[in-house]
């Protein structure tokens, strides 16, 4: 999926409330937007955002007290051909930052060029890093997968599996025993770093889990707020296959950590026969806590192997 783009009134709507801003200059402009070729470029929001400065251009650009200092403290030439440079940056915004008052060549090359500036009264670092957040979520890559999004002891878990297999179901007895419902069926993921995919419910989804046989259950109205989580952040994935599948296609003892591709993350994995009789609940969160103690680097099957390696020398 492709990110959506942003422009200058949604930005400025989105944080009227917090950063408190005022639009001040270049109001016909309302939906200039991000360059789209900026925006792939960007490797995080931070590429999208910072302070005044000629190498990194189509950044919301942040000019504080020193910035207004240099555009003002020079001739009246320098100062011009200075403010004039701005242009040549194509920023999407411009913001006012510190309380700081627009030159007013500043206000008039934003007239003419038709690009927005927002002034405000927060301090310029405080305004980067909301800008920062709100971009790398913006812009994250995104896609969608099937299965059931719950917060299993803490961790961010995905049940998948083939259709018929009772994700649902499994789900639901998971929620019985105090785990959280993220999203079931469809699941939004996006990597807000190099590092991290978040998962998401799509909001006509929200709260909802449909079990064969009764129908779509309103988890929050049937167990309460704590049923039921905004977003969490996938740190496993738990798939589920016939015993046939898991025979053919799976060791039984995995030399390494299994682990799937999510939007160029590799995220760990554990497979899970189902077969009539057992506790699918139990063992999903026996995987979870085998994975928090690899997450804290406490590896059961290499201690396995170095027990079966020092029981072999002390034979030899």
């Amino acid at each position: 999926m492709k990110p959506t783009v942003v422009s200058a009134d949604v930005l400025f709507e989105d944080h009227r409330a917090q950063l408190k801003w005022e639009w001040v200059a270049g109001l016909g402009a309302s939906e200039r937007r991000f360059d789209e070729v900026a925006v792939r470029a960007a490797r995080s929001g931070a590429d999208l955002v910072g302070y005044l400065n000629y190498i990194h251009p189509y950044r919301v650009q942040i000019l504080g007290e020193r910035e207004i200092a240099y555009l003002t403290n020079a001739t009246a030439d320098d100062c011009a051909r200075r403010i004039a440079r701005i242009v040549t940056l194509e920023p999407p915004v411009l913001v006012l930052t510190d309380g700081q008052a627009a030159p007013q060549a500043l206000l008039s090359m934003c007239e003419r060029a038709q690009i927005p500036m927002f002034a405000t009264e927060g301090a310029s670092a405080f305004v980067i890093d909301v800008l920062r957040a709100y971009l790398s979520k913006h812009f994250a890559e995104r896609t969608s997968m099937h299965g059931v999004f719950m917060d299993i002891l803490g961790l961010g878990v995905l049940i998948t599996g083939e259709s018929g297999l009772g994700k649902s179901e499994l789900g639901l007895e998971l929620i019985t025993r105090g785990n959280g419902l993220v999203a079931d069926d469809a699941v939004d993921l996006y990597r807000v770093n190099q590092t991290t995919i978040e998962g998401r419910c799509p909001e006509l989804l929200q709260n909802l889990l449909e079990v064969r046989g009764i129908g779509l259950l309103d988890i929050r109205a049937i167990f309460g707020e704590t049923a039921v989580r905004r977003k969490m952040r996938l740190r496993l994935i738990v798939h589920l296959v016939r015993r046939e599948t898991m025979e053919r296609e799976y060791e039984r003892l995995p030399y390494e950590p299994l682990t799937q591709d999510v939007l160029g993350v590799p995220i760990r994995k554990a497979v899970i026969p189902v077969v009539a009789g057992r506790n699918m609940a139990v063992l999903v969160e026996a995987a979870v806590r085998n994975t928090i103690l690899q997450l804290r680097g406490v590896d059961t099957y290499q201690e396995f192997v170095e027990r079966h390696r020092r029981a072999m020398e002390k034979g030899g």
